[in-house]
């Protein structure tokens, strides 16, 4: 048989490697990258970045007319700002899609590291390296009896995590920094999923509510001044409720600062008795699946006009505030004054509107458009007349609270006569024997209804970052370990060496002296330390690895 020479026998063929899939591989990689800690600070950058319009912009779930508005002021604009869902941030497909691919992020993330660090704790603390004196901290223990058990006892009293070999004793502690950082991003999860829940699931409706049994409200979309309702929600599921506003209390102090608000309202929920309730600013009322927020007052004028025909007709008008005297402005209107009561017959014409500003201190030496405090101690009520057609007919919105002033321009809706200052029971004579009369006041509160399911989550979630953030910054990971060897080839008791050494796994300033404490306290005494030898520096020495020599 022939032998075939090595040295000129053809090189092998080296192993062909298989080409990987990339349907398998682009998805690997994809996911690896979009659950990494820098992609997932990215895009919680960009969250709040992405909610930086949501706080300038007016949004349509908040209030249509400042959305309306907007229009008016930026009519070129306010189309571009429309496509992009600018005035519905929080509910455009690109906030969405941001929000949802951090929270595939988090959970990505999170979920490897709390598999590790269960595994982390479940598992015993290694053995010591061989060479202790090349650890960060060494220290040898003279004239130690050697007893490893009572070394052990002591690391337990101070809640270290100690297991005792033969030989050696390994402690470790501070495993609640990773608690921390896991609790932490927990906790961020549930914020993002209370946020969804209440986004989803959640409504909200501001009323402006008169006192008194003809001004009760109860909980429809129609009767809220403004209204959100979330995507998940039909009008129907809303909670059935009634309120009615019976009382009001608004002190104030003598510079005219707010000291305290309650409301007190009746409120009849569906399948309970009747009954009254008292809330405040701070305090809102708790109902059967909302709450109600108190988040100002004001004063209502009650006006009563008598036309000529001998009719009278009462308007409750609540005045919004302007200052912070409470120096109020509002309209009452007639519409159905003066309708010939023979034939029915209404005349657009001779519709009435007063413009009104009500100053709940009126200064007494003269009449000043401000009013002293808010508190109403000297009332006064400066009317202006208005007689024509108010222009309610014809279709266009306009504010409830001013007269049209299209109307007033157009010289439809004209002055009649000259201003007139009331007192609370003054009766105004108009030049055509129409009487007005200022009857008082009623209170007013604005009250916020709102419900969202995940506010409970939201709350406990941010208690539990808050503390995991404190575990986090406060923790501190770091193992020590003792080894007791003979001295020479004697093995008494008395010629035996303890040696210690510590590892910081983490930056840990203060771990010198906390190692130098814990052996003293082993020791009973001042132990003959050292850091290293030949005086080197921890920067100097190699770190030992985990688990290994």
């Amino acid at each position: 048989m022939s032998q075939v020479d090595e040295r000129t026998a053809p090189p092998a063929a080296p192993p062909t490697r298989r080409r990987a899939n990339w349907a398998v591989a682009l998805p690997r990689n994809a996911w690896r990258q979009l659950t990494s800690m820098r992609t997932a600070l990215v895009l919680l950058f960009l969250l709040a970045v992405a909610a930086i319009p949501g706080s300038v912009l007016p949004q349509r779930s908040v209030n249509v007319d400042q959305v309306n508005a907007y229009y008016d002021r930026h009519p070129k604009l306010a189309p571009v700002l429309e496509r992009l869902g600018g005035f519905e941030v929080f509910a455009s497909p690109w906030f969405s899609a941001i929000y949802l691919l951090l929270f595939t992020s988090l959970v990505g993330c999170i979920l490897p590291r709390l598999r590790d660090h269960l595994r982390a704790l479940r598992s015993a603390p290694p053995d010591a390296p061989r060479r202790l004196d090349r650890l960060p901290q060494h220290a040898v223990l003279p004239g130690h009896d050697g007893d490893l058990s009572a070394i052990a006892a002591e690391l337990r009293r101070q809640r270290w995590r100690v297991v005792a070999r033969e030989g050696t004793v390994s402690a470790e502690k501070g495993h609640f920094k990773e608690t921390g950082n896991l609790l932490f991003h927990l906790s961020l999860i549930g914020v993002l999923v209370g946020v969804g829940l209440g986004s989803w699931y959640g409504w909200h409706g501001n009323r402006l509510l008169v006192a008194g049994s003809d001004h009760a409200f109860c909980n429809t979309l129609q009767q809220y001044d403004e209204y959100g309702l979330g995507p998940r929600l039909h009008p129907t599921d809303l909670p059935p409720f009634c309120l009615e506003l019976t009382d009001f209390e608004a002190k104030f102090l003598d510079s005219g600062q707010p000291d305290s608000y309650r409301a007190t309202v009746n409120v009849d929920e569906a399948g309970g008795a009747p009954r009254r309730e008292s809330f405040s600013v701070n305090s809102p009322l708790r109902l059967d699946g909302a709450n109600v927020y108190l988040l100002g007052h004001g004063y209502a004028p009650v006006i009563r006009y008598t036309d000529r025909y001998g009719r009278s007709q009462t308007s409750v008008v609540p005045f919004p505030e302007s200052d912070a005297t409470m120096t109020s402005q509002g309209v009452a209107m007639f519409p159905d004054a003066n309708v010939d009561p023979k034939t029915g017959e209404r005349d657009p014409s001779l519709q009435m509107g007063f413009q009104g500003l009500y100053l709940p201190t009126t200064p007494t030496d003269t009449f000043e458009a401000r009013s002293l405090h808010p508190a109403e101690r000297n009332p006064g009520l400066l009317l202006v007349a208005y007689r024509g057609d108010l222009g309610l007919g014809t279709g266009i919105p306009s504010s409830v609270y001013v007269l049209n002033q299209r109307q007033i321009d157009d010289g439809k809706l004209e002055e009649v006569g000259r201003s007139k200052v009331l007192r609370k029971g003054d009766t105004w004579t108009l030049g055509d024997d129409t009487k007005v009369e200022f009857l008082g006041t009623r209170p007013f509160a604005v009250l916020s209804v709102r419900h969202d399911p995940g506010e409970m989550i939201v709350l406990v979630s941010a208690g539990v970052l808050l503390t995991g953030l404190m575990m986090s910054l406060a923790g501190r990971r770091r193992r020590v370990w003792f080894r007791v060897t003979p001295a020479g080839d004697s093995t008494t008791a008395s010629s035996r060496l303890v040696e210690a050494g510590g590892l910081p796994r983490t930056d840990y300033p203060g771990f010198a002296d906390e190692f130098a404490a814990l052996v003293a306290a082993v020791t009973g005494g001042e132990p003959a330390a050292e850091r290293s030898a030949n005086g080197r520096g921890q920067r100097d020495r190699p770190e030992p690895r985990e688990g290994t020599d």
